[in-house]
């Protein structure tokens, strides 16, 4: 069984489409293909019953962090409750990354990530010491060829992509914040609060301007690009300004009593330049006009400058982002009920076309090597997953004799290899699975309701 470290255990095609990649190939008859699709339409649709509940787990868990909360609480939670809750969000969370095939990035590859060259050419600081709890997952890892500026000409840049990105995190309470002399009404976030996001498309090198609490600032070229102009354009005016501004400090010492102006004949006056000393603060006024007029235009330069780099910021994460927060958890559920239905429907379809069992490793390079060559798709096929999904699916069948056995849709012999139900049998074990999925107590019998309650 190969492990490849450059490819993604993600099956790029969609649970109905791979059912007909399957059945193109022509090894099912007419008949057996019909029962092939119902099989896919009840394992669906059974999957799609137990990802629910683990929907619910993390939208009660997520409840009392939810920063967008249109609810109340009918009570407050005690610090263990509180706790408890947490752990329950963070697990659920990232088991069911797990289950859609998502990696997690830990975070020194994060601040590895930082410091590489961003596309969006920004001074950057991610403080991780704001957050009490944070995790972030990928998946999809792609190279992409982009045209970058680069000294006013256009030219290619072959950068690395996540095709997905899921954050999740909690800010520390507000003490702490209180404590570092932030003003909490002015916070972009809730302190205590779990925030989560979804993202599509993201540069690797860009990975810091997924987090709320980024800090952006120019690079040292863009300031340098900023402020040498400025400087350049202020000298002339400076040099026009300061002869002035030395003949007015000369001015005033020859009209203070007891001072002698210093031999400098810089600051050298005569009695005629104080007796025209409004005329010259006239033309000094001017001049610091001038030059404030010039500060002013600079320093909106600058703003607007700011203002642009803030717009290309908040544009990439507009145009990638797919959800936040609680609406994060109803594409991630999806996506994991998606995952486990593809990779349980490939292993199903390739036991039973082979018509023989078959060693794990041997089903696992089989099922990479068909994608490769049918459909020139790539996987790193994560074959443990859909085979203790298949034999965790118990149901009952009628065997030849007419009599009702219950058993896995998978087995192993003890040769360590592994084969499934036929197409029918498979079906009525699906079909009993999920007609006995509510195992309530069946007490059903004991008592019927009187007239006037029904």
């Amino acid at each position: 069984m190969a492990v490849y470290a450059d490819r993604d255990a993600f099956i790029p095609y969609r649970r109905s489409d791979l059912v007909e990649l399957c059945l193109s190939e022509g090894k099912l008859d007419r008949a057996a293909a019909q029962q092939f699709r119902e099989f896919a339409e009840i394992l669906a649709a059974y999957y799609h019953f137990e990802f629910h509940r683990d929907l619910e787990i993390i939208k009660d868990s997520f409840a009392p962090f939810n920063p967008d909360s249109a609810t109340k609480s009918i009570r407050e939670l005690t610090t263990e409750e509180s706790q408890e809750r947490q752990e329950r969000l963070v697990h659920a969370f990232e088991h069911v990354l797990e289950r859609a095939n998502y990696q997690p990035i830990s975070k020194e590859s994060l601040e590895r990530a930082f410091e590489e060259e961003a596309l969006i050419e920004l001074k950057t600081d991610v403080q991780f010491d704001d957050f009490e709890y944070f995790s972030c997952f990928c998946r999809g890892d792609i190279f992409e060829t982009v045209e970058v500026k680069k000294f006013f000409k256009k030219k290619p840049v072959t950068i690395d992509v996540f095709e997905r990105v899921a954050l999740l995190m909690k800010y520390k309470d507000a003490d702490y914040f209180e404590a570092q002399g932030a003003k909490l009404e002015k916070l972009k976030f809730t302190p205590g609060k779990f925030y989560v996001a979804l993202y599509k498309n993201v540069p690797k090198s860009d990975l810091e301007f997924l987090f709320p609490n980024v800090k952006v600032s120019m690079t040292l070229k863009d300031r340098l690009t900023f402020f040498v102009p400025a400087i350049g354009a202020a000298v002339p005016i400076l040099i026009k300004v300061l002869p002035q501004l030395l003949l007015i400090v000369g001015v005033v010492m020859v009209l203070i009593p007891n001072v002698e102006p210093p031999d400098s004949g810089l600051l050298q006056a005569t009695e005629e330049d104080a007796q025209n000393l409004s005329r010259l603060m006239l033309t000094i006024l001017s001049m610091l006009v001038v030059l404030g007029g010039f500060a002013f235009k600079q320093y909106s330069k600058y703003q607007s400058k700011q203002l642009k780099f803030q717009k290309n910021v908040s544009d990439t994460l507009f145009f990638r982002n797919i959800a936040s927060n609680a609406s994060v958890f109803n594409s991630l559920i999806d996506s994991a009920e998606e995952e486990e239905c593809k990779e349980i429907l490939l292993v199903y379809y390739h036991l039973l076309t082979k018509g023989r069992a078959m060693t794990r490793d041997e089903l696992d390079d089989t099922i990479e090597t068909w994608m490769e060559e049918k459909f020139g798709t790539k996987i790193d096929f994560d074959i443990n997953g859909p085979l203790g999904n298949l034999a965790k699916l118990k149901g009952e069948y009628i065997d030849d004799d007419g009599d009702p056995v219950i058993a896995p849709l998978l087995s192993v012999t003890p040769q360590k290899r592994y084969r499934v139900l036929s197409l029918e049998r498979s079906k009525q074990a699906i079909d009993w699975i999920w007609d006995n999925a509510f195992s309530y107590s069946d007490e059903a019998e004991a008592e019927p309701i009187p007239a006037g309650r029904r």
